[in-house]
C-alpha cells in the first residue's frame, strides 16, 4: 500500500525535468592551479535548455514526474470501481424495494443507524406516513422494514464512501504537486460530479415519496430523474476510468490510415450506444414498463404494437409512453397473484435487462462484431487486439445472462451479474477507445 501511493523519493524527485530548472554552475576559470573557483549566478539565470523551454514558450516542463502520474491513474482506477460498486448496489436496493425506506436526508445524521428499539419504532412510524407504505406495504412488520432499511442505508454509506475516494486523495495529490494543470481540471470536474450525484440521488428519492390524491398506482420515482441519478454515476465512471486509462497505458504509435480511422470511429459510436442501452434500462424503470404486456417475443398478438405512439407529441412516446418503453427492453410481467417476490423481479428486471431481444440489445451486439471484424483487419498491436475480441467475448456473455436471468426468474446474484456485465462491456469499450486513441504529434 506504501508504495501503491507513496513512489519512491527518487523517483520523484530524480526526475530529468527537474533538472532544467537548477541552476547552473558557472565554468570554472583557469587560475593556473588545479582548482577551480567557482563564480556566482545572477539572480534568475537558468542552464541553457530551461532557458530556452521558459522563455521561448514552445516547450513544456514534465512535471509531475511519470511515478506521481502512475499512483494518480490507480487511484482514479480504484474510484472507478467504487462507482460501479455503487451502481451495482443501486440495483439491489431496487430488487428489493428499498429506495424509499429512508424519508429524510441528512449527510452525517443519517449515518448513524437506530440502536434502540424505541428508535426503530420512530424510524418505522415515519415511513408510514409515505404513499409506498399506506398503498404496497400496508401489512409490513417491523423486521421487513428493518431489511429493507438497511439495503437502502449501505447503498447511502457507499454513496459517502465513493465521495471519500475522490476528495480527499485528490486534496492530498493537489497539496503535493501531483497534478497538472489540465488533471487539476479534471480532478475537481470529478468531485464536483460526485457531489452532483449526491443531491441528485435524494432529489430522485424525494420524487417517489411526494402524495398524489388522484392516483392509486404503486409510488415510483420519475423516470427521468431516475435516468438523470444513472446517467450521471454512467458519466462519473466513464470519466474517472477513461483518465485512468490514459495515464496506466502507454499510448500505441499507429500509422494514420482510412481503416484506423474508421475503426476508431466505429468504437467511439460502439462506446456511446452500450452506455445509452444502459441509460435507456432508467425509463423502464421509473414507468414500471414492463408490466404492460406478458407475452415473448411478441407484445400481444403482434411483433410491432399498435399503441407505440399514442402521446402527442410524437417525441413524447420515447420517454413516456410505457409501450414504446418496453418496445427497447422486454421483461417478465407480473403475474395475478401480485406477491411481493414477483414485484421484485418485475423492477429489478426493469433497471437490469439489456437483453439481446430488445432493438438496442440487437444493435449493440451487431455494431460490435463490426467492431470486431474491422478490427481483424488492421494491423494492431496485441494488446488491442486483446482488447477487441474481449469486448465481443462479453458481448455474447451478456446474451447468455440476459437470458438464463429470464428463464431463472431473475435470481438475485445471477442479476447482479449481468448487472455487472454491462458495466464491464461498457469498460472494455473504453479500454479499446483509449487503444485506438490519436498520438499527439
Amino acid at each position: 500500500m506504501q508504495r501503491l501511493f507513496f513512489p519512491p523519493l527518487k523517483a520523484l524527485v530524480g526526475s530529468p525535468c527537474l533538472w532544467l530548472l537548477v541552476p547552473r554552475a558557472a565554468p570554472r576559470t583557469q587560475c593556473g592551479c588545479s582548482c577551480g573557483i567557482r563564480r556566482s549566478l545572477r539572480p534568475g539565470q537558468y542552464s541553457t535548455i530551461s532557458e530556452v523551454t521558459l522563455q521561448s514558450g514552445r516547450g513544456t516542463v514534465s512535471f509531475p514526474s511519470k511515478a506521481a502520474e502512475r499512483v494518480v491513474g490507480r487511484w482514479l482506477l480504484v474510484c472507478s470501481g467504487t462507482v460501479a460498486g455503487a451502481v451495482i448496489l443501486g440495483g439491489v436496493t431496487r430488487l428489493t424495494e428499498s429506495g424509499l425506506s429512508m424519508v429524510d436526508w441528512h449527510l452525517i445524521k443519517e449515518m448513524k443507524p437506530p440502536a434502540s428499539q424505541e428508535e426503530w419504532e420512530t424510524e418505522f412510524q415515519k415511513y408510514q406516513q409515505f404513499p409506498e407504505f399506506k398503498i404496497l406495504n400496508h401489512d409490513m412488520t417491523l423486521a421487513e422494514f428493518k431489511f429493507i432499511w438497511y439495503m437502502e442505508y449501505s447503498h447511502r454509506m457507499w454513496g459517502r464512501l465513493v465521495g471519500l475516494a475522490y476528495i480527499l486523495p485528490a486534496a492530498y495529490f493537489w497539496r503535493k504537486g501531483w497534478l497538472s494543470r489540465g488533471m487539476k481540471g479534471r480532478v475537481l470536474a470529478l468531485c464536483g460530479l460526485v457531489c452532483f450525484q449526491g443531491l441528485l440521488g435524494w432529489y430522485m428519492v424525494k420524487s417517489g415519496l411526494e402524495e398524489k390524491p388522484d392516483s392509486h398506482d404503486i409510488p415510483r420515482v420519475s423516470q427521468y430523474r431516475l435516468a438523470a441519478h444513472l446517467g450521471s454515476a454512467l458519466v462519473l465512471y466513464c470519466a474517472s476510468l477513461w483518465t485512468s486509462l490514459s495515464l496506466l497505458l502507454p499510448q500505441h504509435k499507429l500509422p494514420e490510415t482510412r481503416q484506423l480511422l474508421w475503426l476508431r470511429r466505429c468504437a467511439h459510436g460502439t462506446a456511446g450506444l452500450v452506455f445509452l442501452t444502459a441509460l435507456s434500462g432508467a425509463f423502464v424503470a421509473g414507468l414500471d414498463a414492463g408490466l404492460v404486456y406478458n407475452s415473448f417475443p411478441k407484445m400481444g398478438e403482434s411483433w410491432i404494437p399498435e399503441d407505440l405512439f399514442t402521446f402527442s407529441p410524437i417525441l413524447k412516446n420515447v420517454f413516456e409512453n410505457p409501450t414504446m418503453v418496453q418496445f427497447d427492453h422486454r421483461i417478465l410481467r407480473r403475474d395475478g397473484s401480485g406477491q411481493a417476490e414477483s414485484r421484485r423481479v418485475e423492477h429489478f428486471f426493469l433497471i437490469l435487462d439489456e437483453r439481446p431481444s430488445s432493438p438496442q440489445g440487437i444493435t449493440s451486439v451487431t455494431a460490435i462484431t463490426v467492431l470486431y471484424f474491422l478490427s481483424r483487419r488492421i494491423s494492431l498491436p496485441r494488446r488491442t487486439k486483446m482488447a477487441a475480441a474481449t469486448l465481443l467475448a462479453l458481448a455474447y456473455t451478456q446474451v447468455g445472462l440476459g437470458i438464463s436471468t429470464l428463464l431463472m426468474y431473475v435470481p438475485t446474484p445471477l442479476a447482479a451479474t449481468h448487472q455487472s456485465g454491462s458495466l464491464a462491456l461498457l469498460s472494455v469499450a473504453l479500454w479499446l477507445m483509449s487503444e485506438l486513441r490519436r498520438v499527439p504529434k
